[in-house]
């Protein structure tokens, strides 16, 4: 079988939520299936590092597609010619977008819908192009396959998409992630938080990750608690961040709100598993890897009780109201004064974390393209 598989996203030193999932399910599948020729389409030169085994055929097809014009042209012309010259017999495609045109099955990625829920956070060409497409994209897909029941059924509530065209493969986190001995996280914590114990966000910094709710409820802690606990931010500025950057810079206790651009998962897996708690009150995700990514490092988390983050936290985490920056600072506060609470959440994640394999999620999925596969043939 020759599977061609979308791979733009697979960026040395760049790599994040789709990256991550494409980095490690398409990797399982090249090495647990040599019989297979894989085709790997890049919209710019790759790095070697990718090139996971020898039954890959790298192909860097143009125009670097970054931009709504550009990826309707590499989609619609680009791919398309790739695969029909490459007799690609299946396309995995796992940023969400696929090529209407192309007459080869695809299994189509859709992480979540926060564009439809949210498109003020996004630029209006970026929205407008999401919102457009991504109904067409479903209803082309031979097969969907999402991260979460909450992303499920959100595809079928929004697109009015056939249930049994979507499969749920969740994410995993990387092996790095995991508990730490004390001295250990003491290091990290001189390295990174001064001395002290903290509180820790990661992930791209944009408005729907609700980062300045999110220091605005460290504020209250910080009046009420009077303790010298600290919070680390942790990713780039994206998007829409002036407000984000600006509460970092002036934030009244600023002394104890450090941030720190993107880390390499070997050293990014280290600060979240020296952390108090993780701190994730995201308005909208299809997964939350960094609460997965804290579960791994039996860390506690305080998150958004929307979306699919209760059902990735399970009892690991205490739940809140992303809008409501008081509820926020008081999960806060009771996680800082109730140690036995804490406990019980580390507890909870050594049975949470089970749900979660990146092998396990590999093989889900490639019983997925075997299923098409068949079906196609047999059509």
């Amino acid at each position: 079988m020759r599977i061609a598989v979308n791979t733009r996203f697979l960026l040395k030193g760049k790599l994040e939520g789709i990256g991550w999932f494409t980095n490690e399910i398409i990797r399982r599948m090249v090495l647990n299936h040599p019989e297979h020729e894989f085709i790997f389409l890049f919209d710019r030169p790759y790095d070697q590092q990718f090139i996971f085994a020898d039954n890959i055929i790298p192909v860097v097809i143009p125009p670097p597609a970054r931009h709504p014009i550009l990826w309707y042209i590499w989609f619609e012309w680009s791919v398309k010619r790739a695969l029909k010259k490459y007799k690609a017999d299946i396309f995995i495609s796992t940023d969400g977008f696929l090529s209407i045109s192309s007459s080869v099955p695809c299994i189509l990625v859709v992480h979540d819908l926060a564009f439809e829920h949210y498109p003020e956070h996004l630029p209006f060409k970026f929205r407008y192009y999401l919102r457009k497409f991504t109904p067409r994209f479903v209803q082309k897909a031979a097969h969907t396959v999402t991260v979460s029941t909450y992303s499920k059924e959100d595809l079928i509530a929004t697109y009015d998409a056939d249930p049994d065209k979507i499969s749920i493969v969740y994410n995993g986190a990387h092996t790095f992630y995991k508990p730490l001995d004390y001295e250990t996280k003491q290091g990290i914590r001189d390295h990174y938080a001064q001395g002290c114990e903290y509180f820790v966000f990661a992930g791209a910094l944009h408005p729907r990750k609700n980062v300045a709710n999110l220091l605005k409820a460290f504020e209250i802690f910080k009046r009420k608690q009077r303790s010298n606990m600290k919070m680390l931010i942790i990713g780039r500025f994206a998007w829409n961040a002036e407000d984000i950057r600006r509460a970092i810079q002036q934030h009244p206790f600023k002394n104890d709100v450090l941030h720190y651009d993107y880390m390499e998962v070997k050293e990014l897996s280290k600060v979240i598993g020296a952390a108090y708690a993780l701190t994730f009150v995201s308005l909208f995700e299809g997964f939350g890897i960094p609460i997965l990514e804290a579960i791994q490092c039996e860390i506690p988390s305080i998150v958004s009780n929307t979306t699919s983050m209760p059902e990735v936290a399970g009892e690991t985490a205490l739940l809140v109201d992303p809008s409501n920056v008081e509820e926020i600072a008081g999960a806060m506060s009771t996680l800082y004064k109730d140690e036995n609470l804490r406990n019980q959440l580390i507890q909870a994640t050594r049975t949470q974390v089970k749900k979660f394999n990146w092998d396990k999620s590999a093989l889900e999925f490639y019983t997925i393209v075997e299923k098409i596969t068949r079906k196609n043939n047999a059509s």
